[in-house]
């Protein structure tokens, strides 16, 4: 088992929701060092860790990730998980939030990777984390932009982690369903705290699993999905319709 201890991570989305948990969490395996990222770095919270250093980054201005890139050459860890979530349906959605979906979660991710391939494999053994979705197997339409981004970012993964399986980086996928952060505020269902799916998937990682499931919303839809990619597909139909 490759631990996390005394690695140098760097988290995307870092200020909130899961990717502040992760960063709690890469902290108690032991991190070396910690770069937390986000766009805005006055909403970054204060970790009262020294091995935290914050840095400003919107991953979808190809500038700010140079700069970035620059500073943290010494990265072991890439994990990406910085997205966003808007409401809509194909149909009926504004263009512009399914755009901004996919120039986040997936295009904005795929700025990171292109960047830091060559640092990971300098650094190996090293690993990227990439943060998909459960909904990425089966969209719910009424976060339908989402929902693809999601599905793209998940293929990207995929082929990645075979272009990079022969230079010393692991790439994972990690799936989860609903959590109780922003994103799923108002949700009635019975979520995970972050702190706790952030554990989980750093536990996995740990124990060289490549595509993670933190959860048991997120791991119930994949078994549906695993027996019948019409089952999983019957249950979002049951969600939207109100069956």
């Amino acid at each position: 088992m490759q631990t996390l201890k005394n690695s140098v991570i760097l988290i995307t989305g870092a200020n909130r929701g899961i990717g502040q948990s992760l960063v709690k969490a890469a902290l108690e395996k032991g991190a070396h060092k910690v770069y937390a990222t986000c766009r805005d770095l006055s909403k970054m919270p204060d970790f009262g860790d020294e091995r935290v250093v914050p840095l400003a980054l919107d991953i979808t201005n190809a500038s700010q990730v140079a700069n970035v890139l620059k500073a943290t050459t010494d990265i072991q860890v890439l994990i990406n998980n910085a997205g966003v979530l808007n409401a809509g349906t194909i149909l009926n959605g504004e263009r512009s939030t399914i755009e901004q979906d996919m120039e986040v979660n997936y295009y904005g991710t795929l700025n990171m990777m292109r960047a830091y391939a060559t640092v990971l494999e300098n650094n190996s053994p090293s690993r990227i984390i990439n943060i998909t979705s459960i909904v990425a197997y089966s969209p719910l339409p009424s976060i339908a932009g989402y929902a693809a981004s999601k599905a793209a970012l998940l293929s990207a993964t995929y082929s990645v982690r075979i272009e990079l399986a022969k230079k010393g980086v692991t790439v994972h996928a990690v799936n989860p369903g609903a959590i109780d952060t922003d994103m799923n505020k108002g949700s009635d269902w019975d979520m995970p705290s972050p702190d706790i799916v952030a554990q989980t998937i750093l536990d996995k990682v740990e124990n060289n699993e490549l595509d993670i499931i933190p959860e048991e919303i997120g791991l119930g839809m994949y078994n549906a999905w695993k027996e019948s990619p019409s089952k999983l597909a019957e249950m979002f139909h049951n969600m939207y319709h109100n069956n």
